[in-house]
């Protein structure tokens, strides 16, 4: 049954939410449970590795002047830029999962092991689902770090048992962090914790901006005609960095509505004309059906078919640090 109250967020109807629940304008909808089930009784998956070593790294800088962005893995990377360290849709815990006994583990370490991060000053939370919004990892960097979210509509009322402070947004409204603004960006995905409290929760990207940068996050997102992308390119300067989305994308009937495909995500690089890109949320845990490196070869592929330089656009593993270059 649907719920006819949103238990997270009360607001008055815009143009992506009905009072109820947040949409996509124009755009497609999350598969329903007939559509869950023939996809999980249809083709196997491609197996995964039961676990692949790493050799975490042993100890980030404590501040960066320039940019700096360290993979600790899926949709969590440490960016450092201008003496702040901000993290991205933070996942430390064994499993994307309301419980640690089941659900998708991860097949390798943490980039950084959590007591090696430097002084976190802030959190890009994306939105809810459980391999963006964990909720044990929120509260230990509450104890360690007391950083500030940065969060759309209705995700601060599920973290708010962690303590953190925040700051939320809608779609086209920004925060000044310093000598940062940043600005909540429309994507095309949906959220929810459970079955009945789907896309009550906003989803979104961030856009990063200083007088020298700009540098954009997307935790998710289905590619949409590129819709994601298009407004960015016209409303901002030149973007140094686009941390996009690269993974768990097929089978695409199912997926292509809420994951982009890398070569999807190289289309938005184009749109985006991005100096740099990064390709995130592939090959820490198996949430569909593609092999654990494909992600990797399919956006290397892309790249040569679109005649781009592959050191602009690279698949980063968990432990890969890459200063950006100017």
């Amino acid at each position: 049954m649907r719920s006819t109250q949103n238990r997270y967020y009360q607001g008055p109807v815009s143009d992506h939410f009905d009072g109820v629940r947040f949409f996509n304008p124009g755009g497609g909808e999350p598969k329903g449970l007939a559509d869950l089930w023939k996809w999980r009784t249809g083709e196997k998956p491609t197996p995964w590795p039961e676990s692949i070593p790493l050799a975490q790294v042993v100890k980030p800088s404590a501040r960066v002047s320039d940019l700096k962005v360290t993979m600790v893995g899926h949709a969590t990377m440490l960016v450092q830029t201008r003496g702040m360290n901000i993290l991205t849709d933070p996942f430390w815990s064994d499993r994307a999962s309301p419980v640690q006994f089941g659900g998708p583990k991860r097949v390798i370490k943490p980039g950084i092991a959590f007591q090696n991060l430097p002084p976190i000053d802030l959190i890009l939370l994306s939105h809810c689902h459980y391999d963006h919004m964990d909720i044990d990892t929120l509260s230990r960097l509450k104890a360690a770090h007391d950083p500030l979210v940065i969060t759309p509509l209705g995700n601060d009322t599920i973290i708010a048992k962690t303590g953190l402070r925040c700051r939320v947004l809608d779609w086209g409204q920004s925060v000044r962090i310093g000598e940062m603004d940043i600005h909540c960006t429309p994507c095309h995905h949906w959220g929810a914790r459970g079955v009945s409290d789907r896309s009550m929760a906003l989803w979104a990207g961030f856009m990063l901006e200083t007088p020298q940068d700009r540098l954009l996050f997307i935790g998710d997102t289905g590619f949409d005609q590129g819709r994601p992308y298009h407004h960015l390119a016209k409303n901002f300067g030149k973007i140094r960095l686009a941390m996009l989305p690269i993974g768990a994308y097929d089978p695409r009937w199912f997926m292509a509505d809420q994951h982009q495909n890398p070569a999807e995500a190289v289309t938005g690089f184009q749109i985006l004309d991005a100096q740099y890109a990064i390709g995130h949320h592939w090959g820490t845990i198996q949430l569909t059906n593609e092999g654990r490196n494909d992600p990797k070869l399919d956006l290397a592929s892309a790249l040569a078919a679109a005649q781009i330089d592959p050191t602009r656009f690279c698949a980063m593993e968990p432990a890969d640090t890459w200063s950006i270059p100017a």
